[in-house]
């Protein structure tokens, strides 16, 4: 049993999160995240209004009695979001763990610390960590450049931005980006923090409610099967490598390009089309590095249980073997 100030904070069993996820943090993949003793996140936008929101709670409350939490990542959108009616909804719900993510969370943190919530603020660096800790997040989660969706503009992978950021701060760390097993579970606590979240590795899951092609498509692919987007607009994005990918890096590759010349071909309704029908040239899907380590589509439990067995493993057997030389 590997106990971390994270399993302590939020009462799971191991030190696994499952992050939000747009299109896929739904309630049977939430809750057997947290059947399996770690800790997963509905994402609040996923849902398409705050009513409904409150309905994937209850959905998923039934379905389990362990905690889980709920995303809520604030970014620009196409599409006008009433954010602060989704973080009423969360404090309604009574889920008493939040994850926010995008911009600074602090207007929402009155609210949710009256509610008896807990917050974790995903991070791109050292310094916005710093910034969340300073404002009052109870952990912050740290994306490294591997990660899936959004890593930031500098470019920093986890291997130096965990350390770095385990330095600058004292609240619990969860690492983000490039994590798939045991092997990734114990780097992370050695460089300083307390559990790792796994996003694009639950999507090849039984439990995740999205189209097998995707799943499929994932067991085949390597760790060369992403692209970075956006960059020229400041607004990085890693994305599974796919014709319409490959398509919007040729056009941000134009030297008066515009973000509105590729919107049409990254709207969120494609990417939908993607998960839901299994067209996997509808639009684009976020996917991290990780890809090059999934091999196969286990159940939550497995995967939860074969993260924890290999790194115990490497704690009391090859780490234990070569300590003692």
């Amino acid at each position: 049993m590997i106990k971390t100030r994270i399993t302590e904070m939020f009462g799971i069993e191991h030190p696994l999160t499952m992050g939000g996820m747009m299109y896929v943090g739904r309630a049977n993949l939430v809750a057997a995240t947290a059947n399996a003793g770690a800790l997963g996140f509905l994402t609040a936008l996923t849902q398409p209004t705050p009513e409904a929101l409150l309905r994937e709670v209850q959905r998923t409350r039934e379905l389990t009695d362990k905690p889980f939490g709920v995303n809520l990542t604030i970014l620009p959108t196409l599409r006008p979001v009433s954010y602060d009616d989704y973080a009423q909804a969360i404090i309604e719900s009574g889920v008493k763990i939040v994850e926010t993510a995008g911009r600074n969370p602090e207007p929402y943190l009155p609210g949710f610390k009256k509610a008896g919530i807990k917050v974790i603020h995903k991070c791109t660096s050292a310094r916005h960590s710093v910034t969340a800790q300073r404002i009052g997040c109870d952990a912050i989660s740290i994306d490294g450049f591997e990660c899936a969706g959004h890593p930031g503009e500098d470019d920093i992978p986890g291997l130096v931005l965990i350390a770095c950021t385990a330095d600058k701060v004292t609240i619990p760390l969860i690492a983000s980006g490039g994590f798939g097993d045991g092997r990734g579970l114990i780097a992370a606590l050695a460089l300083g923090a307390d559990a790792v979240n796994m996003g694009t590795r639950f999507l090849a899951t039984k439990e995740a409610e999205i189209h097998e092609n995707v799943k499929r498509k994932l067991v085949e692919a390597t760790e060369r099967d992403t692209a970075v987007v956006y960059k020229k607009f400041r607004n990085t994005a890693r994305i599974f490598k796919n014709t319409v990918a490959e398509e919007v890096l040729r056009m941000e590759s134009q030297p008066e390009s515009k973000f509105e010349d590729i919107a049409s071909l990254v709207a969120g309704e494609r990417g939908r089309k993607v998960f839901e029908e299994g067209d996997l040239e509808a639009g684009v899907w976020t996917a991290g590095l990780v890809v090059g380590l999934i091999h196969d589509i286990p159940s939550c439990k497995e995967l939860v249980q074969r993260v924890i067995a290999e790194a115990e493993e490497i704690i009391h057997g090859r780490l234990d073997r070569m300590a003692a030389r």
